[in-house]
């Protein structure tokens, strides 16, 4: 039976430092720009980087991840804006599944987010570790969470009117710049994933957070959230 190994993208320096700080047997690969360190953390044989801002910098990096460290799951952890209005910074979303906004060939009759000639849009987490990730959350305690679609794009949201589109009609719960480039690669390798973001803002231009601040707390969630995650893993 192949062994699992956990791909862990981040996508900020506070993250992966504390994932660095309590891995052992590390050996540091560099790949298309990006630094991988593989190692073990909790018992499980993880492979730890960041991707960098962006889809195509995500794409590249899940595809690394699985052709060269052969990871058979895939947890990417960030920050994101809140498009549900129920949504308060600071709170979480957890991905059913992945979509990109700004796949847009509307002219040609293919609705916004559909890509054209292909069979699957929507890329659907795995159920496992989407549940492994509410479990992790309810241990929170104080903190609040939700499960539902991701939409990532190439851009910064910061436009009531835009938020209201991609709520109202993607049905979008946050938006972000990376997650649906590590779902596709993912669907398309067979690797299940999970997308768990923590809400930096309300994706329209209105909140105000020390983002320093912000970034610390949002870092040390996602450190504790991953490692219940990986405890539960078989």
């Amino acid at each position: 039976m192949t062994n699992r190994v956990i791909g862990l993208i981040g996508a900020m320096d506070e993250e992966i430092e504390l994932l660095l700080g309590e891995m052992t047997h590390n050996e540091t690969i560099v790949k298309s720009g990006i630094t991988y360190v593989k190692g073990s953390w909790l018992g499980k044989e993880v492979v730890v980087c960041k991707s960098g801002v962006g889809k195509v910098n995500a794409a590249v990096t899940t595809q690394v991840l699985i052709d060269t460290f052969g990871v058979t799951s895939v947890i990417f952890t960030g920050v994101a804006g809140a498009l549900d209005p129920e949504l308060q910074i600071g709170d979480i979303v957890i991905s059913t599944s992945c979509m990109q906004h700004d796949m847009d060939v509307s002219p040609l009759g293919f609705a916004r987010g559909v890509i054209p000639y292909q069979k699957v849009s929507d890329f659907p987490a795995d159920q496992e570790l989407v549940s492994l990730a509410a479990k992790a959350c309810d241990g929170l305690g104080e903190v609040n969470y939700k499960v539902g679609r991701v939409l990532s794009g190439d851009q910064f949201i910061a436009s009531r009117e835009t938020v209201k589109v991609l709520y109202e009609e993607l049905h979008g719960v946050c938006a972000e710049m990376e997650g649906s480039a590590v779902a596709q690669a993912c669907y398309m390798n067979g690797v299940p994933y999970v997308v768990i973001r923590s809400m930096s803002d309300k994706a329209d231009g209105s909140a105000h957070v020390n983002f320093a601040e912000f970034t610390v707390d949002s870092s040390r969630r996602s450190h504790v959230i991953v490692s219940r995650m990986l405890e539960g893993i078989s």
